[in-house]
């Protein structure tokens, strides 16, 4: 029983962290390791990579969970997530968070120096997105910089050291995540405006929010452009960033300012077949040459 009831507050967990979004940046982390490498990394560091970028996120998401507890609960988006928490104990949430940061930490330190000084950072970031909402309209960059901050580790991973290719493509995500957040926070206009919390569809309202996130999501298109002189890519990489350029055109097509119904579709679906298709363009494009 006591072993069905873990395994129950495990999964509790895991739905709680949306273990699931991980596919938004583990991609990028994938396409930048074999990057870093020229071709297939060491499995160990790969394997190292996606472990600390899994920590990482999960202790971020746990630990948004716990300092957004008396925000969640006045919404009922959100309110899920304070059941969850009692259902999980909050005391067991705080275990879990420590948990993963102290692997994450250990995971940075077993790959590079680089990556282990680079460590504290990275939880800095993370962990401070949680609170810049309370004060700042440019919280949706935030949550890019932390997204933006897997291929940037890892590529410090693999190679111990930064260069511009790692660089161009977290300010790609910074740009696809500021995007897509914004699109997401508009659902969230009339709580943040009860509660005082701060967003760009707060400030611009949802009609110019949405312009702003296309114009993002269109210099993002520039950026992963840009990329192929700088990463050596070619044409079945610049064709697969061409597509994905029709993917967020569609993306922005689902949601209206006056019709926010299909908000999960443009941000669930429509970003997840957008990272795994840019690794998967940018993979190929690598082992085709």
């Amino acid at each position: 029983m006591c072993f069905l009831q873990s395994l129950q507050k495990i999964a509790s967990i895991f739905n709680l962290i949306k273990f699931s979004h991980t596919l938004f940046s583990f991609p990028f982390a994938v396409m930048s390791a074999f990057l870093a490498a020229g071709g297939v990394p060491g499995i160990k560091q790969l394997l190292l990579i996606l472990a600390a970028l899994v920590t990482a996120r999960s202790a971020a998401m746990s630990f948004n969970r716990l300092v957004d507890t008396n925000y969640d609960i006045q919404n009922p988006r959100t309110d899920y997530r304070v059941k969850l928490q009692n259902k999980i104990g909050r005391m067991n949430l705080w275990l879990f968070t420590i948990l993963c940061i102290t692997l994450f930490v250990t995971f940075t330190w077993l790959l590079n120096k680089l990556s282990f000084y680079m460590s504290p950072l990275a939880i800095i970031i993370v962990f401070g997105y949680s609170y810049t909402k309370r004060f700042s309209h440019l919280s949706h960059f935030v949550l890019g910089l932390a997204l933006a901050l897997s291929p940037i580790g890892a590529w410090i991973g693999i190679q111990g050291t930064l260069a511009i290719t790692p660089l161009l493509l977290a300010f790609a995500v910074v740009l696809w995540t500021a995007g897509f957040d914004i699109i997401y926070a508009c659902q969230d206009i009339e709580h943040d405006k009860k509660l005082g919390l701060y967003s760009i569809p707060k400030k611009l309202g949802i009609k110019w929010a949405l312009i702003l996130s296309g114009i993002l999501h269109f210099f993002m298109v520039l950026v992963l452009l840009i990329l192929t002189r700088y990463a050596d890519l070619g044409a079945i990489y610049a064709i697969g960033v061409c597509i994905i350029a029709g993917l967020l055109f569609y993306e922005h097509s689902l949601v209206k300012p006056k019709d926010l119904s299909r908000v999960n579709i443009a941000f669930f679906t429509i970003n997840g077949i957008i990272s795994l298709g840019l690794m998967g363009v940018t993979l190929i494009d690598i082992f085709s040459m």
